[in-house]
């Protein structure tokens, strides 16, 4: 096994994928101080500040799937140390390690995100026990994390036997709460992710740095101005201090998630690398579709996974494109992103954003509003958080009690080889995982059988971010 080092070296980077790409992919784990493209190889050679950031970008990737530009990469150790290279620029902050004695510095996880958490969120809620002078926060896998710096020991010391195990919202954003090792922390910008409290003149941004690229936190910002969706009569419940009037007493709200908190929640309060969370545009032109092959419900197949589908349009003068309009832009930019570059029948996709804002209802076009089988009418937040380039790995659910490992294998044999299956039970549900040799065999069983019948039953498929299959 190749020990751990802060080099990390990336497979299968095609020419589309640039720089800034590889950086969005692992910025949110810590400072990237080198990088190097192999061209020739489509490799990449990228060096994170220290040993423990580059561990929690490889942990993290390992249960998910790395997609860059609709192309699969793949991430592993370096057998390299240290790159000899120029410097990079940093595109991350990194997190001070943990230790259990006291510090003025407390070490913040905050767990079951449901809403985003902001520098002005963290503040209001620690502020009553000391003067805060910095907040730093940053990501870590599904959780969010701070660093929260008190003029004082001794307020960090209450503020962490008060605050530790509540939440900031009713029933979720749970604080946990340790002592970080860190003496000092070192704020560059006063902006949504850190914050110097004692020094308000600091810049927001990196000169020459765009803002909605800087960091994923950034472009999703307050998830409710992304998406146009202002505060009503119903909303979060706020954290109060302890002792104030009140403090508990809206426990029982029913708090309704939208499409931004449901973002926010799949995400953990961060955007996937690569979106941004602020197109608008609803309908996606498709090319270079096989049209021997391709018709209106294997593209609602495909795209459903990301998205509601209203309408798809096959054009007529040109077989081999189709337009798909998709119930918001968000879930447009996530079709747009994770498709563009896929193989389906044996044809690489063109995925992007039509001139069109919607499809003309029509004789030749075919209307899903109303599908019970459109994947987003319920499970929201999951389906969300399922989103990814195709791979090869494909998960079946909703099949019938009795089914065998065999008749799903029949079902799937013809769309190409399987290399492992699974058939295992959740929930009192049965499931099953499929391998197939490679990612087009796995998109086409999808979107031949998504939604066809074993035994009476409505199966639905959906691409896996498992790398293997574990045996039991």
């Amino acid at each position: 096994m190749t020990e751990p080092s802060k080099v990390l070296h990336i497979r299968n980077v095609g020419h589309e994928i640039s720089e800034n790409d590889l950086l969005n992919l692992v910025q949110h784990f810590g400072v990237v101080t080198k990088l190097v493209m192999l061209r020739a190889k489509n490799q990449a050679l990228l060096q994170m500040h220290d040993v423990s950031s580059a561990i929690n970008a490889l942990q993290y990737y390992s249960s998910v799937q790395p997609s860059v530009r609709g192309r699969n990469v793949y991430i592993q150790f370096s057998s390299h140390q240290e790159l000899t290279t120029a410097e990079q620029p940093g595109h991350a902050r990194q997190s001070g390690d943990q230790d259990s004695q006291p510090n003025r510095i407390l070490l913040v996880t905050i767990h079951h995100l449901l809403y985003p958490i902001t520098v002005e969120v963290l503040h209001q809620v620690f502020s009553p026990h000391g003067f805060v002078e910095k907040i730093v926060t940053f990501q870590k896998s599904a959780d969010l994390q701070a660093l929260i710096q008190y003029t004082s020991r001794q307020n960090a010391i209450n503020a962490k036997n008060l605050l530790q195990g509540r939440n900031i919202y009713d029933g979720c954003c749970q604080l946990d709460i340790q002592f970080s090792n860190l003496n000092d922390l070192q704020v560059h910008y006063n902006n949504e992710r850190s914050r110097d409290f004692t020094n308000p003149s600091l810049p927001s941004e990196p000169k020459g740095r765009f803002p909605a690229q800087a960091n994923a936190m950034a472009a999703f910002g307050d998830a409710r101005s992304v998406y146009g969706i202002q505060p009503t009569g119903s909303r979060p419940v706020p954290f109060q201090p302890v002792g104030a009037p009140q403090a508990m007493a809206l426990n029982s709200m029913q708090v309704p998630i939208g499409t931004a908190a449901a973002v926010a929640a799949a995400f953990g309060g961060m955007l996937p690398p690569g979106i941004t969370g602020t197109n608008d545009r609803c309908t996606i032109l498709v090319s270079n579709l096989n049209p021997e092959k391709i018709d209106e419900d294997k593209l609602f197949n495909l795209f459903s996974i990301y998205g509601n589908i209203m309408r798809i349009k096959i054009l007529k003068n040109k077989p081999d494109h189709a337009l798909v309009q998709m119930g918001d832009g968000f879930q447009a930019e996530l079709a747009v992103h994770y498709l563009k570059g896929a193989v389906l029948f044996d044809k690489r996709l063109e995925v992007n954003y039509s001139k069109h804002p919607q499809i003309t209802a029509s004789s030749d076009t075919h209307d899903y509003s109303g599908s019970n089988l459109n994947r987003f009418n319920r499970n929201v937040v999951k389906n969300y958080r399922y989103c990814c380039a195709p791979t090869k790995m494909i998960h079946i659910s909703s099949l019938p009690p009795d089914v065998t490992e065999e008749e799903i294998v029949s079902h799937l044999e013809q769309h190409g080889h399987m290399v492992n299956t699974k058939l295992f039970e959740s929930n009192g549900k049965k499931q099953a995982l499929v391998l197939f040799e490679n990612e087009e065999q796995a998109t086409e069983a999808l979107v031949c059988k998504h939604a066809t019948s074993i035994d009476g039953s409505t199966i639905r498929i959906s691409f896996s971010q498992l790398q293997s299959i574990q045996s039991s």
